[in-house]
Formats: structure tokens, sequence, C-alpha cells
């Protein structure tokens, strides 16, 4: 029997981990809150397995049978049965406990319970469930079809179980884990990412070199795939500024704190390639 996946949220993160999990063989129930939602995920979905396929990376067959294994709704009763479940949300603490408390009513016993979140402390999303050594994070990177990396974060009570069972999940859809044994604030990539767009946000507002001459020292210089200020783009300003300012506040680390102008360009709406314009054009 296939095992079984849930995946709270049809946003881009959590489409795309329903993606890779049913393209795996994973039978996949992909939850949100309305309709319209879950229709844009499973669109997406499609539109991607319609890439693949275009590009010969993918048989038709496959696609069908993998896109025929996501089942999408808006009742969460229906992932009571599933050995894992995703929490792949807004990077918003208040939310995350509000499904990870429905969780504990509806998941079966022994399910891995597990966040996606990029910042937010494991053991601060576990700290309202009756089951903390089941919950774990699962950080995957967009787009999750093409990004490799899974980083795996154990909480102060996750178990070493549910450690085991989330690196079999995340290596069983075709990703490479890491693992964050210490579960501090951005965990190991985002605070890296974070500490470095916002050293190259201020020297561009500062004036010390332009964006695209910060982007070029950091490809050419470090071998970067993209410069730090493209990647706030792709990623999205909005979320790095987010990102940061969780891991500022438990760590009180000013190399965090995002500087003013990056706060402006989110009031402004200017939040990368989402938007037709952030640090660069689109």
């Amino acid at each position: 029997m296939a095992r079984k996946l849930a995946v709270i949220g049809a946003g881009l993160m959590g489409s795309g981990i329903a993606q890779v999990s049913a393209q795996a063989g994973w039978d996949v129930v992909l939850r949100d809150v309305t309709d319209a939602a879950l229709t844009r995920g499973t669109d997406g979905i499609k539109a991607s397995y319609d890439r693949f396929v275009a590009k010969g990376k993918l048989d038709a067959a496959d696609a069908d049978a993998a896109l025929g294994r996501i089942t999408a709704t808006t009742d969460l009763e229906a992932v009571a049965d599933a050995d894992v479940i995703v929490e792949a949300v807004f990077e918003n603490l208040d939310v995350k406990h509000e499904i990870f408390r429905s969780l504990d009513k509806v998941a079966k016993d022994g399910a891995v319970l597990a966040s996606n979140t990029s910042a937010i402390p494991i053991t601060k999303i576990a700290a309202v469930t009756e089951r903390p050594e089941a919950v774990v994070g699962t950080h995957f990177f967009s787009p999750v079809p093409m990004m490799q990396l899974c980083e795996l974060v154990r909480g102060y009570k996750t178990s070493d179980a549910t450690l085991a069972a989330a690196r079999d999940f995340a290596e069983s859809v075709g990703k490479t884990c890491i693992v964050v044994n210490r579960d501090v604030a951005g965990f190991v990539t985002t605070r890296l990412i974070a500490a470095l767009v916002v050293e190259a946000a201020k020297l561009q507002e500062s004036g010390v070199a332009t964006a695209e001459d910060i982007d070029t020292a950091c490809r050419l210089g470090f071998g970067h795939a993209m410069g730090p200020l493209a990647t706030a783009d792709l990623t999205g300003i909005d979320i790095l500024v987010n990102a940061a300012n969780n891991i500022y506040t438990e760590s009180q680390d000013e190399k965090f704190a995002p500087p003013e102008v990056m706060r402006r360009m989110v009031d402004a709406g200017d939040i990368g390639r989402k938007s037709g314009q952030g640090y660069y054009t689109y």
C-alpha cells in the first residue's frame, strides 16, 4: 500500500511538496481553507508536470498517474490517516499553532507532524501539541521540484524516530537532507542567507555599490549561482524581511535586522519577481 502524505497549505511551497511526493508514489491529500486556493495549487501542479513532459523529463502517463494520486480538499479530517503531515502555510506562529492544535485532534497515533517553516523554532510550534516528540522541521526550498535540499530540524523534544521518519520521507521524494541538531531561529540556511541579504541590502542602501555589482561580486567572487539581492527578488523581499525579523526577535543579533529600505520596499509592494519590481525590474 502506498504511503500517505497530507500537506496543509496549497500555496507555492505546499503544492510543490505535494507535486514531488505524488510523483514519487505517495498518495497525497492537499488541504487548504478555500476551493480557490486549492484550484490555484492543483492548476500549478498540472502546469509544472506539463512542462516536465514537454521537456522530455517526465512521461505523460507518469504525470497523469501522479496527478491522480493528489486529492484536494478543504476538510481537515481528510488528513486523519496520513503517515506524514507537512504544514506549509505563511510564517505566522499563531496560524501554525492553530493548525497544530487541530492536528493533535485528528492525526493518527505515530504520524509525523512536520512544519515547512524556514525561520520559526520548531520547539515553539510544537509547544501547543500534546505530542511534541512527533513534531519536526522539514524545510524544503522553492521551487520544490527543482531544489534538491531539505533541511531537517530537530525541536527540543523531537524523537529520534520522528527525525528518522522525516528523513525517510524527504529522501523518498528525491531530496538530500541536512540535519539541524539545535533548534535556533532560522536554522542553518535561513540564518546564512538572511545575514548575507541584509548586509548586501545595507551596502546597496548606503551607496557603497549597486545591486548589480554586489550580485556580480558574489557570483564571480564566491561562485554563487545567484547574487543575494537577485535571490531576495526571487524568494520575495517580504518573505526574507519576515524571516530576518523572526531571527532578529529571537537572537537580538543586529546582523539580522533588515535595513529600512527593505521595509519600505515591502510597504510599497516592490517585493521582487512576483510583483514585477524589487531590486531589479521584471
